[in-house]
């Protein structure tokens, strides 16, 4: 058996897409997308995304994530499987498709690709941390001196205690400068430092707003060890919020044959 795919990456943050259309891919197989997603012994990725048929949308994205097992929504994903679904020519400019998380809609734009995200009601505080959903869960901790934070180990150890060890959370570190905002996340699922995650920038641009953190600007720059986004959006009260969207690059890198 072969699987033809294609190579993303959005910010550092990087996917095998399979168009699987024709419902082919032995999704249950987790070992076998842990093996393509290996840097070492496969392709390497994040995550591996199917793009499939859906009924009234444009088509369905189905994620993995590195160790093989289904993931919740995936931000940057969303929007390389936007692209490739405009490399596939399934759509133009724009699109609406289905996610773990519902609905959600993407504009699309030389190599950029904004990609509106679920409405967030809620933010919990716990100490000097946050927790919120954002289609993923997401732990916020803002931090000094960022590039020299060990995040794995503070974010092992977060992931990893008596409330997130059995279902996981994704953690983030932020160091803010006003309206800019520096983020590294450790992210459940890969069980390392990603280059970047579209959800967890989601999740510290809402949280800094919360917070009020230097600004009250409704609209965030971040920039993380894989590149630049931006996130926008309405705040309705101090922890509901909607019209969000994730901007940034959702880049094609390679294409290939796998063979089982």
């Amino acid at each position: 058996m072969k699987i033809e795919f294609q190579k993303y990456q959005g910010a550092g943050n990087d996917f095998v897409l399979v168009d699987n259309r024709d419902l082919n891919f032995p999704e249950h197989n987790t070992q076998l997308i842990k093996r393509i997603c290996d840097r070492r012994f496969g392709v390497g990725a994040d995550g591996l995304i199917l793009l499939q048929n859906h009924a009234k949308l444009d088509f369905e994205m189905r994620y993995f994530n590195s160790d093989g097992k289904i993931g919740s929504m995936c931000g940057n994903g969303g929007r390389c499987v936007a692209a490739f679904a405009q490399e596939l020519k399934l759509i133009k400019s724009q699109t609406a498709f289905h996610a773990s998380d519902g609905r959600h809609e993407a504009l699309l734009k030389d190599k950029l690709v904004m990609l509106k995200m679920a409405d967030v009601k809620g933010i919990e505080k716990i100490g000097k941390d946050f927790y919120l959903n954002t289609g993923s869960p997401h732990y916020v901790r803002f931090v000094e001196n960022l590039a020299a934070y060990d995040v794995v180990a503070e974010g092992r150890k977060i992931r990893n205690n008596a409330r997130f060890k059995k279902h996981g959370t994704n953690v983030n570190f932020v160091e803010a400068h006003g309206n800019v905002l520096n983020v590294r996340t450790y992210e459940r699922g890969v069980e390392d430092e990603t280059l970047s995650c579209g959800t967890g920038v989601t999740a510290v641009a809402l949280v800094a707003s919360f917070t009020k953190v230097k600004t009250a600007a409704k609209q965030f720059s971040i920039t993380t060890p894989g590149g630049k986004l931006k996130v926008s959006f309405k705040q309705q009260a101090d922890t509901a919020f909607n019209d969000i969207w994730l901007h940034g690059p959702a880049e094609f890198v390679y294409k290939g044959m796998y063979y089982i």
